[in-house]
């Protein structure tokens, strides 16, 4: 399984509902501001969409508050990744991160280098309590972008949900922006941080080494619409992802999506409000299950989890986890084809707290 979401294989196809803890969807669901618009877009599937896309350039300009040439759109995240990675030679990328970006760089045949992060453990005053977290090596990927034109990363990081240090990055900026470097910050999980000053978007205009990719698919919970957008001041980068497109490559339901939910700010709080009061709570509670050694300090809307050391030695292993969680109707994400991860390793989403209460109840009474 490269990624998570698959509630078909075991789930659906076979009569049974499973709850998904192995997708990092936000839990509540499609915003109201698409449905009740939804008539807009039946009403235009008899039309190609304007080939310019001149509304949604208009809503990102206003949610983003950058110039409508900063930004490129794209089926899904996905295809921006693709595709910027496409312009580059040479990739270096911080693991344990999302597949796709060595998957793409593989696929496009760039010579690719790999910055590993490094785990440590620091008191969390919010959490009040200590926690291990996996970090990036500032100095390592100061040192391995000399060997490439371009580097990747996330911000919150995918599977650990760390999110990147503004002073200790602040050399890597300088040192790229000088020596035409490309930074790619996929910000895909990043509204649920809960707060916008852990963005880099506001340095795109100071910074033409940046490239930040956006997506509609996490926090507004539409995976299906496949809507994701690139923002960088770099005109010639810009140019070169658009020349690599096919055109009409947003649908008009994406489209009516983007210009809908951007503006929603009623979901947006919302949102914001669950994963301030679910994220530190079930992260507590994941700690006080005996057979997980490590809850990684997240960000983001998942948690990394370290299966304990003495139980994985007797034999409870990622995919020993995943059968027993799925045996009790739950499916969580293994980690172990995360570089950098092996099978001790799990990611498991945040969801509604009647959800996560099903859930920490079920690990509780699980023997190993």
């Amino acid at each position: 399984m490269i990624h998570g979401g698959d509630v078909y294989t075991d789930g659906l196809l076979q009569g049974r509902e499973l709850i998904d803890y192995s997708s990092n969807i936000n839990p509540l669901g499609v915003p109201k501001s698409f449905i009740d618009n939804i008539d807009e877009a039946i009403n235009a599937l008899t039309r190609y969409p304007d080939i310019q896309y001149r509304n949604v350039l208009k809503g990102l300009k206003e949610y983003i508050d950058c110039p409508e040439d900063y930004f490129v759109l794209g089926n899904g995240a996905a295809e921006i990744i693709d595709l910027v990675i496409a312009c580059h030679k040479s990739l270096l990328i911080v693991v344990p991160s999302f597949v796709e970006y060595e998957i793409d760089a593989k696929k496009w045949g760039c010579n690719i280098e790999y910055s590993y992060l490094k785990e440590d453990i620091n008191y969390n005053d919010l959490l009040k309590n200590e926690y291990a977290q996996l970090s990036y090596d500032y100095k390592d990927i100061l040192n391995k972008l000399q060997k490439v034109e371009a580097m990747v990363l996330g911000n919150p990081n995918n599977p650990n949900g760390n999110i990147i240090d503004r002073g200790e990055f602040q050399k890597i900026l300088e040192y790229c922006e000088s020596n035409n470097k490309v930074i790619i910050i996929d910000e895909a999980f990043i509204e649920f941080t809960g707060d916008s000053r852990h963005s880099f978007v506001d340095e795109v205009k100071k910074y033409k080494c940046l490239f930040i990719i956006r997506a509609l698919t996490k926090f507004f919970a539409m995976p299906g619409i496949r809507f994701g957008y690139g923002i960088s001041s770099n005109a010639a980068l810009i140019k070169n992802i658009k020349l690599k497109q096919n055109p009409w490559n947003i649908n008009c339901f994406a489209e009516l999506a983007a210009r809908h939910v951007l503006k929603d700010s009623i979901y947006i709080e919302k949102s914001k409000e669950w994963i301030r009061a679910e994220r530190p709570r079930f992260l507590k509670s994941l700690k006080n299950i005996y057979f997980i050694e490590e809850v990684f300090l997240t960000y983001g809307n998942y948690v990394l989890c370290k299966l304990n050391g003495l139980a994985f030695e007797k034999g409870l292993n990622s995919e020993e986890f995943y059968k027993t969680c799925l045996e009790q109707g739950f499916v969580i994400r293994k980690a172990d084809n995360f570089r950098g991860l092996d099978k001790q390793y799990v990611r498991l989403a945040i969801k509604d707290r009647a959800s996560n209460e099903k859930l920490v109840a079920m690990l509780e009474s699980l023997k190993f």
